[in-house]
């Protein structure tokens, strides 16, 4: 589980704090990123500093000297690994809930794409698996289209776990990244922008599909301004497989948690699942319980180099009925009643 949460690492606090400032035009999109995956992160720069006290001290030294020529390449994309994106390893990952990626139309190359992804979860284990490997066959589902997961920029200042993040093709949610795949970097590009962000997953429980989107229109400005398509993609399941404390609005917890998650880029919850080697002990394992990716149509985007905000009002409002009627139109193929409800927040 550990090389699992590494994909969701987050920052050191002065990171996030930058981070949180320029990824404004993102949403929030600061997805995937906890503080356990942050001492992971930790983790790796400490034991690096460690090599320079012993006999292969040249090794960490030509790291850093190629490290410092190499910084940009997160902004450009960075460098995808098929060989890490197709390890057994992330198969075992996908059979163990198990997760499953649902094409519903297809996607012309000629194209760039932004995907919203809903909900975030916890984790963004749906995320993950589908757009950061190959589990689920996405570029055989979807040929021609390379898929970027978006995370916190701060990520990739992190020694030797920036390329890991790389290889699986997950790239900084910055604008300036975001410009570059979608304007220099040809056409097929779909980035995965978790919308809802660290606010949505305050409200992750079990049995619970809401999504934070009303107010979160940045990505909708990205994608008139480079008139890249929107996908709305809803995982049905992904709040399923952690339980959390849920903090009212107005209590200290809550009160905690915003103040986390504007000035440091994430919001701690207190979250549990099953236990390592029994389902009945709490744990950090997630629960074994399906989750479903659904990619629905995509909605055709107009390229303005200048939107109004009327014009972003519009293409948003059109997102937010797709969205709802993808939820509505697969629901009861996984378990939901005719009754249940997508709460857009």
């Amino acid at each position: 589980m550990k090389t699992l949460i590494a994909a969701y690492s987050g920052v050191l606090r002065g990171a996030r704090r930058a981070e949180a400032a320029r990824s404004e035009s993102s949403d929030g999109g600061r997805a995937l990123s906890r503080e356990g995956s942050g001492r992971w992160g930790v983790a790796c720069s400490v034991i690096l500093m460690y090599t320079f006290c012993t006999d292969c001290w040249l090794l960490a030294v030509l790291y850093f000297t190629w490290l410092a020529f190499d910084w940009n390449t997160p902004k450009k994309g960075g460098r995808r690994s098929q060989w890490v994106r197709n390890w057994a390893v992330w198969r075992y990952f996908r059979d163990y809930f198990p997760i499953q990626l649902v094409k519903t139309h297809n996607l012309l190359t000629t194209r760039n794409y932004i995907f919203g992804y809903h909900p975030h979860g916890i984790m963004g284990l749906g995320a993950f698996c589908n757009f950061s490997t190959e589990a689920t066959e996405v570029s055989k589902k979807f040929p021609g289209i390379r898929p970027y997961l978006a995370t916190l920029a701060g990520n990739f200042r992190m020694p030797v776990l920036r390329e890991y993040l790389m290889s699986g093709g997950i790239c900084p949610v910055n604008r300036d990244t975001i410009d570059y795949l979608l304007s220099k970097n040809g056409s097929g590009n779909a980035i995965i922008i978790v919308v809802g962000g660290a606010a949505e997953s305050l409200s992750s429980m079990p049995g619970k599909n809401a999504v934070t989107l009303r107010n979160r229109k940045g990505f909708v400005k990205l994608a008139l301004r480079h008139g890249a398509d929107l996908v709305p993609t809803y995982s049905f399941g992904e709040n399923e497989v952690y339980k959390q404390v849920i903090f009212e609005e107005g209590s200290w917890g809550r009160w905690v948690q915003k103040k986390f998650q504007k000035y440091i880029g994430f919001a701690p919850c207190i979250f549990h699942g099953r236990g390592l080697f029994s389902p009945d002990t709490w744990g950090l394992v997630p629960y074994s319980k399906p989750i479903t990716t659904v990619v629905g149509e995509p909605i055709t985007i107009p390229k303005l180099e200048h939107p109004t905000q009327q014009d972003i009002d519009l293409y948003h409002a059109m997102y937010m009925e797709a969205l709802v009627k993808l939820f509505d139109k697969h629901k009861t193929k996984f378990g939901l009643p005719e009754s249940e409800v997508l709460e857009v927040n």
